[in-house]
């Protein structure tokens, strides 16, 4: 049965609970559904407590269903924001820029370890392991520091697929090819994917690779969607990802487990773009031809060692060491943009270049868990982590230095407690984390357009101590009130930032614009997940006194702005059994409203002006129709993302308002004694439409190379086999 399990967690003010007159008698099969549900851990939150013990609002998407998404779209972020209503539409892009999940940039995360660079935020980290691996994918809604740096919009957690239960050989074979409705030689793509699993005792291995090759990408109209070859892509890629993981059960509750993965993607720079129009609706397509310099590649390589005990002292311990690293090449160009230009290397408009970032990282997570000895009704949970990071972003083709070389440490020890009261009927949690974060970074100097600017180094330090809690009241089974507060903390692209300094005397010691984002979540819902109806009702708000906004300059490039954001929104979940076996109806809606303090020179405090597509996701409306019985299952799903007009004083003449659109997907799958044939339909109505990132940015680009259109309708078929 495919499932996407939502849980709505807790926090500070209580709401009333009506009297649940319809819901008053005890239903059995209510309790044993919720009652499995809280058997699932969601490792993201540091806890074996089940999620409706916890002060948060987290969904979990499974493997089936997550299998479907990768069906048709083809990668885990998409899969999280088709599901997600409150996560931003994909930009259908290998950058993630300006994607984001309740108006925040979320973590990435893979089995806990950060795939994130905070010091140059590269955008990549939705793309470092290959959807084949994955097992689940825990979201966690809202500000948080659960994980440390990065959590201001929420975790999108990624575990990979567990130790093989069994003694003997075991694995999975995935066979996928891709391709437009009519066909198009140039669009079609495929991927062969291999995982073996052996266990022998209390050892156990499993180890994996998986390929695959994307052919360009056509819209509606049959044009080639265009390509970002600065930022890189997916489509006109290919991508090679391997996977290990070993094991050994030392005693009956203490394992040791060794993961690592490899993922790398190639641009294969068989296109160069093709200016579009905007006054004339045609978007930015693309032609044969070779772009300058090397084509965008990412790569990703991580390894982790962790060993826990689920019976340490009574209690459950679990530890972590983790290496990640990353290397990032941007495509480049001959300006129009004169970003690298310098007339003491070439004339201007002649110089050539493109950047890589390269960062690496290491760290321990480190945390034990129990009851209280003589109070078991309170659980405690002490723990300390550890953050290393080293980055550096370059310009390849002149080895020039465009982010110098920065150092990013945190420390950060956190305690928690949960207490359940009246049989579990009432739950207080509660918990204190201190970030303790020094950012050392050495004397440098701007380039030629930001001109040639010295900037003295330094080591600030920076702390904050987050709080979070939470209330849960459940007086009968299934049916939840609460209420939830929670502190997020990460650091802002401070690459963007000191790359553009273009003002004499700054010091890094002194530089306020470097000081981390402290963000807030408050958030008040009801859940309800009785008989067939599993329903949720969350209103958030947030806030951040310096917040970090996505913000065009002339030249085109993002920077970073420091200002007040505040956030509000409402998120409403509804699914339903339906009378015939097998047959479900599910409707998610999430409304979301962002404003910030655009006096930059001279902030006063006070929001003035709507965050605009670069920062903030539009409304949207899901709605999904699924079938599982037998063999035989199926899903048709639609995104309504809903019109959008940005007010305020920085929008003087909301050049950038959304129009909005909708979008159908359809799945099937047979299984047969030989393995499961599945076809999945990205858009199935051929819709034509414009993204959109690219519809609510950029509006005064010229030439016009970042107006893409979205894919038209794209069909995979694949075969799968388990044994």
């Amino acid at each position: 049965m495919n499932r996407r399990t939502r849980f709505s967690l807790p926090f500070v003010a209580l709401v009333l609970l009506a009297p649940g007159v319809a819901f008053a008698q005890a239903d059995p099969a209510a309790d044993e559904a919720k009652a499995k549900e809280d058997e699932i851990v969601v490792t993201a939150a540091r806890t074996i407590l089940p999620p409706s013990a916890l002060p948060l609002t987290i969904d979990v998407i499974d493997k089936n269903a997550l299998d479907q998404q990768l069906s048709i779209s083809g990668s885990v972020t998409d899969a999280v924001a088709t599901l997600t209503p409150s996560f931003s539409p994909t930009r259908q892009k290998l950058s993630g820029s300006g994607e984001t999940l309740r108006g925040r940039s979320p973590l990435y995360a893979i089995n806990g370890i950060p795939q994130s660079t905070p010091m140059r935020d590269g955008s990549r980290d939705g793309f470092t392991i290959d959807g084949f691996f994955v097992d689940r994918v825990e979201l966690i809604y809202g500000s948080n520091a659960l994980q440390g740096i990065g959590g201001t919009g929420g975790i999108v957690n990624q575990v990979t697929v567990g130790a093989p239960k069994q003694d003997g050989i075991s694995g999975r074979v995935l066979l996928q090819g891709t391709s437009t409705d009519d066909f198009t030689g140039d669009g079609f793509g495929y991927k062969a994917a291999g995982l073996v699993q052996y266990r022998a005792g209390r050892f156990d291995a499993t180890v994996g690779a998986a390929y695959e090759k994307r052919g360009a990408f056509y819209d509606a109209d049959g044009r080639r969607v265009g390509l970002n070859l600065t930022q890189g892509e997916t489509q006109d890629s290919n991508t090679f990802s391997v996977f290990g993981r070993f094991g050994f059960e030392v005693t009956d509750t203490m394992r040791l487990d060794l993961i690592a993965s490899r993922f790398e993607l190639k641009g294969d720079g068989n296109y160069v773009s093709l200016a579009g129009n905007r006054v004339t609706g045609i978007p930015t397509s693309a032609v044969r031809g070779t772009p300058p310099g090397k084509p965008a590649a990412s790569r990703t390589e991580s390894v982790a060692l962790s060993l826990t005990d689920t019976d340490l002292a009574g209690g459950n311990f679990i530890s972590q060491v983790f290496f990640n690293r990353t290397h990032d090449t941007f495509g480049g160009e001959i300006a129009p943009i004169p970003t690298f230009q310098d007339v003491l290397i070439a004339p201007v408009g002649t110089l050539f270049d493109q950047s890589e970032n390269r960062s690496r990282k290491f760290g321990g997570k480190f945390s034990y868990e129990r009851g209280l000895p003589g109070f078991e009704d309170l659980t405690l949970t002490l723990g300390f982590d550890a953050l290393f990071d080293s980055t550096e972003q370059r310009l390849i083709a002149t080895d020039r230095v465009w982010v110098p070389p920065s150092d990013f440490r945190s420390y950060a020890p956190f305690a928690q407690a949960n207490l359940a009261l009246f049989d579990k009927r009432l739950r207080l949690a509660g918990g204190v984390r201190y970030e303790n974060v020094k950012i050392t970074i050495d004397d440098y100097t701007t380039l030629a357009t930001s001109g040639r600017t010295f900037v003295a180094g330094g080591s600030p330090t920076f702390d904050d101590v987050l709080f979070n809690g939470g209330v849960i009241i459940e007086p009968v089974p299934g049916i939840r009130v609460y209420g939830s507060y929670a502190e997020g903390f990460t650091v802002p692209d401070i690459g963007r930032i000191t790359r553009a300094v273009s003002t004499p005397g700054r010091d890094i010691d002194t530089f306020l614009d470097i000081s981390p984002v402290v963000s807030n979540n408050r958030e008040i819902g009801l859940e309800v997940k009785r008989g067939p109806l599993d329903a949720s009702v969350t209103y958030f708000w947030s806030s951040s006194d310096k917040g970090q906004l996505l913000i065009s300059n002339p030249g085109g490039i993002f920077d970073v702005q420091r200002q007040r954001v505040e956030i509000e929104g409402l998120e409403v979940n509804l699914g339903v059994r339906l009378p015939v076996e097998g047959l479900r109806a599910n409707i998610g809606y999430a409304h979301l409203k962002g404003r910030y303090d655009s006096d930059s020179a001279a902030p006063d405090g006070i929001v003035d002006t709507d965050l605009d597509g670069v920062n903030i996701s539009p409304d949207r409306v899901n709605l999904a129709l699924s079938y599982a019985t037998g063999p035989f299952s199926a899903r048709m799903q639609t995104q309504f993302y809903l019109s959008r007009t940005f007010h305020g004083k920085a929008n003087p003449n909301q050049g950038n308002n959304f129009g909005g659109y909708n979008l159908t997907d359809a799945y099937l799958r047979y299984q047969t004694p030989l393995g499961g044939i599945s076809l999945g339909v990205q858009n199935l109505l051929d819709k034509q439409y414009i993204d959109y990132s690219s519809d609510t940015r950029l509006a005064t680009e010229n030439p016009v190379l970042a107006y893409f259109a979205g894919r038209g309708r794209t069909l995979t078929l694949g075969w799968d086999y388990r044994f």
